[in-house]
């Protein structure tokens, strides 16, 4: 059992719906574009129905109209996804699954940061929430009231949840932040170092840990307690995502306390990392100015020369950079399908030698903004694929009703001509059988023997019919034992009518049911005929217009799906480039503060030589008047 179906068999219980278990496959797989159009179609056609409650979707129908929402939900639809779960709300609904719809219309609000319209959603939620939600549900709320000033209530939701499943770190963080926003500063440093200290495997609750000790770093150092910061930051981890401004701070809170060889550990460690960050480019300027501060002004000097060049270096990087981002390059390398199938495709673009832009700009993709631009640049450009999929679809629909219509125009004609032929006996035999059934209906009511009798029956009958008429008609009369004999024969075949007329009647009326079963059979093949033959006629007629109906549709489509690609492109490339910007102007000021610092070393550097050589000098000097003159000796 794969872990989608049993994802969606632990959410919704035994699926009774193929097509719904459809649409949740490709939500698990994180195609929702799938999802929501199979879902779409399921439900229009529910909708369609005389009696829904006899389809397998009325089952899940409560779960599929909130899917919908849901799914819509994490595509980005948010308009859509809102309309959808608010319905979900309004209408007769489970109390669980009309609070997980409030939930999740509230978690929309909260995160296209309408704060007022997530508070007013969250408080509607009432009764019982789904088992999936007991944590999740109380951040939430915590969360919006921290951003609507409400930090007495979020306080007391994030006390009981702290240590929560799911949830471990990330409360006791959003805790911290509360207590600091309600003035509560040191109990929110305490609840920061609390959190520093949390000790789990996840990678999730490493980096909320990093992240915690972090800002109570800074914080500190901030206040003016250098020496209290440097502990808290020297306890983010050296590879987690947060360590390099945790080695800055760290070198930043030994300079505050004048311990300059001690800044000179983190700083050194920090500048032999990647360049493009802004962290180690400030730690390359630290670094020297460490050194300063200790007196080496010669080493000083060189390592402002080595940043200098580095900066200079980045520079021209930057540069070229900008010129790859507005040639469209960095569109080209961000929609490479190879790097969409790997998780860590972000990172792998720092490794694509042809677009050194993605090198400098993996801070800045990794940004909530530029990922949501991103993913819709990336759903614009499958859906520009898809259409363009979809016209190939249309060619080869027409293509098989071309090949369709050439098979069975030649040979319709010759079938229907036999079908009439067909059609005419069937008709035929179809009255003789209702006139067979409206005879025996009335014989029950006026009993008729003449009508039962057998075929042989009614040729003696028949003959004997005629040896009286032959006689009458030849005026010859007959001798009485003649007369008496065709009596007696006739007497013969009457009574062997009558008798046994129950019996036969029992029999015709069973030889009837046996013929409607021939008949009915013979009805189905007629019936199963018809629908082959409309469905051969309907399988390449009526298509044309359909087809040119859809085709102006999907290329009006791509007209408007174009004009949004490049306008979202232009949107990411001119993020892309205000960033390198700001880059390029920051190493810019490092430029010059470098080339100042770098000549003020020299001259110290300078200075400091001539005094030591000034020094050694005198020294000499002061060494030769205490030694005797030349030529003096004692007498």
């Amino acid at each position: 059992m794969s872990s989608a179906v049993a994802a969606g068999q632990k959410a919704y219980g035994d699926l009774k719906d193929l097509f719904f278990g459809d649409a949740l496959y490709y939500a698990y797989q994180q195609e929702y574009f799938n999802a929501i159009s199979r879902l779409d179609t399921e439900l229009v056609q529910y909708y369609g129905l005389d009696e829904p409650h006899l389809n397998t979707l009325f089952h899940h129908i409560g779960h599929a109209e909130f899917s919908v929402g849901d799914f819509e939900l994490y595509y980005r639809m948010h308009t859509r996804a809102g309309r959808a779960i608010k319905a979900v709300i309004e209408g007769a609904v489970d109390e669980e699954i009309r609070n997980e719809a409030i939930y999740r219309l509230a978690k929309i609000y909260y995160q296209k940061q309408q704060f007022v319209n997530a508070a007013h959603t969250i408080e509607k939620l009432k009764g019982k929430v789904p088992e999936k939600l007991r944590y999740e549900e109380p951040f939430l709320r915590a969360q919006i009231y921290i951003v609507n000033g409400k930090f007495t209530e979020a306080i007391r939701l994030l006390n009981d949840i702290e240590n929560a499943e799911g949830v471990e770190g990330f409360a006791g963080y959003n805790l911290a932040v509360a207590l600091i926003r309600s003035g509560k500063q040191e109990e929110g440093y305490r609840q920061l170092a609390r959190v520093g200290e949390i000790s789990a495997s996840d990678e999730r609750v490493q980096s909320i840990r990093d992240k915690a000790n972090l800002a109570l770093g800074y914080r500190l150092l901030e206040g003016g307690s250098a020496t209290e910061a440097k502990q808290y930051l020297d306890r983010v981890r050296l590879t987690g995502p947060f360590s390099n401004k945790a080695l800055l701070g760290s070198g930043w809170s030994a300079v505050a306390a004048e311990q300059f060889d001690r800044a000179l550990v983190p700083w050194t460690i920090l500048a032999k990392r990647n360049v493009t960050n802004s962290a180690v480019q400030e730690a390359l300027m630290g670094v020297p100015y460490a050194y300063g501060k200790l007196g080496l002004y010669g080493k000083s000097a060189i390592l402002y020369g080595h940043a200098l060049e580095s900066f200079s270096n980045e520079i021209e990087k930057l540069d070229a950079s900008i010129t790859s981002i507005r040639q469209g390059k960095f569109l080209e390398a961000v929609v490479r399908e190879e790097l969409k199938k790997d998780r860590d495709w972000l990172v792998n673009l720092r490794n694509l030698p042809d677009t050194p832009e993605t090198f400098y700009l993996t801070q800045m993709m990794a940004s909530h903004d530029f990922q949501s631009s991103l993913k819709n640049y990336f759903d614009l450009v499958e859906l520009q694929r898809r259409m363009e999929m979809w016209l190939v679809y249309l060619d080869s629909f027409n293509d098989m009703i071309q090949v369709r219509s050439r098979y069975y125009q030649p040979i319709l004609p010759g079938i229907d001509e036999k079908f009439r032929q067909l059609d005419s006996k069937i008709k035929l035999r179809v009255a003789q059988r209702d006139s067979i059934a409206n005879r025996l209906e009335k014989m029950l009511i006026a009993p008729r023997p003449d009508y039962l009798a057998t075929v042989n029956e009614r040729i003696y009958l028949q003959q004997i019919d005629q040896l009286e008429k032959k006689l009458k008609r030849e005026g010859k009369l007959a001798k009485a034992s003649v007369q008496a004999r065709i009596k007696r024969l006739r007497g013969v075949i009457s009574w062997k009518i009558h008798t046994e007329y129950q019996d036969r009647f029992a029999e015709a009326d069973k030889n009837l049911r046996e013929l409607d079963r021939h008949v009915n059979a013979m009805q189905e093949d007629y019936q199963s005929f018809v629908r082959i033959r409309q469905a051969a006629t309907q399988s390449y007629r009526g298509y044309d217009k359909q087809i040119q109906i859809l085709r102006a549709k999907i290329q009006q489509a791509q007209e408007t799906v174009e004009t949004l690609i490049a306008r979202q492109g232009h949107l990411i490339e001119v993020m892309a480039i205000n960033e390198l910007e700001q880059r390029r102007q920051r190493l810019e000021k490092y430029q010059v503060k470098a080339r100042f610092a770098m000549a003020e070393s020299y001259d110290r550097a300078t200075t400091k030589q001539s005094e030591t050589d000034l020094k050694k000098e005198r020294q000499a000097l002061e060494a030769e008047k205490q030694q005797p003159a030349s030529g003096e000796g004692t007498p």
